[in-house]
């Protein structure tokens, strides 16, 4: 058998396989590298240097990551402390949401419609409660092994960690913190935006299960961040997106669609003025990726 018809065999078995069996097999079509693109990288440090948030980012105070996916063959991406892990606060709920439709893809859980209400409170309402009840569906260890599994590795130590749920979204004690940092509810921008390429391009569980999970993290119910700068620039853009907040920790993360563009987001703060930062970083991050002409066909 040639070597191209054994791969596209390989990958369609992979592809149908979907759930738990394929859970732990590599990812095998595209993902994102840590490469920046010169002009989005000088252009997202320039508005940093305008925002006065330069030194906010060499503190390490401030993480981003900038990734426009108008052409999701060639993403062009830039960044700040990529890899810089951080307390997101409700941010890594998303995860819970990639736990949940595994679990829903393998038949262990069934996509009902409380489950379907349950995942979207969650996410759209960040509500604590039904994070809870829908961490404790899927399992706490499951979720855990899912994240760190070679066919996602969305939490990395190679990468200085990533997405990580140790604890319940309630006053409870933490279940198991991150093994690099000791967090609770952890994310880098970097694995973020990760998560968010693997759901744009049909890879988080099958392309049928991203297409539903993206479906649930459109219209938040949180007009704050990311949301609040949009909405002064761009009212009319469709926003896919989970943010955090807790006390001086500030998060959001969004693929962005509007005008024939599409661009990945993310951003965490630490500090009492974070949200605005990141009110006033989507206006110029979205202005980088409008200002570059589209990608040529």
């Amino acid at each position: 058998m040639k070597p191209g018809i054994r791969t596209t065999i390989l990958i369609a078995l992979i592809l149908v396989m979907g759930g738990a069996g394929a859970v732990y097999a590599k990812s095998p079509t595209a993902d994102l590298t840590e490469t920046c693109d010169p002009v989005l990288q000088k252009g997202l440090q320039r508005s940093l240097m305008d925002l006065n948030l330069t030194r906010a980012a060499e503190a390490k105070s401030l993480s981003i990551v900038l990734v426009d996916i108008t052409d999701t063959a060639s993403p062009r991406m830039a960044y700040v402390n990529p890899n810089e892990m951080m307390y997101a606060a409700s941010l890594p709920k998303i995860a819970i949401l990639l736990g949940a439709f595994e679990k829903i893809s393998t038949g262990q859980m069934a996509l009902d419609a409380e489950t379907r209400e349950k995942l979207t409170q969650m996410i759209r309402n960040s509500s604590n409660q039904a994070a809870t009840e829908m961490l404790n569906r899927v399992g706490k260890g499951y979720l855990a092994n899912l994240l760190q599994s070679p066919r996602y590795r969305l939490y990395d130590p190679q990468k200085n960690g990533g997405l990580w749920v140790g604890k319940e979204y309630s006053k409870s004690g933490a279940w198991k913190r991150d093994p690099l940092h000791h967090l609770s509810h952890g994310a880098t921008a970097f694995e973020v935006a990760r998560f968010y390429y693997l759901l744009q391009t049909g890879q988080l569980v099958s392309p049928e299960g991203s297409r539903q999970m993206k479906a649930i993290l459109a219209k938040s119910a949180i007009a704050h961040k990311f949301v609040k700068g949009l909405k002064s620039v761009h009212p009319d853009s469709r926003i896919y997106r989970k943010s955090g907040t807790w006390r001086q920790y500030h998060a959001d993360s969004a693929i962005i669609e509007h005008d024939g563009r599409r661009y990945i987001a993310v951003a965490l703060a630490k500090s009492r003025l974070g949200g605005k930062w990141l009110s006033d970083l989507i206006v110029a991050m979205d202005r980088l990726v409008c200002d570059t002409p589209p990608p040529m066909h």
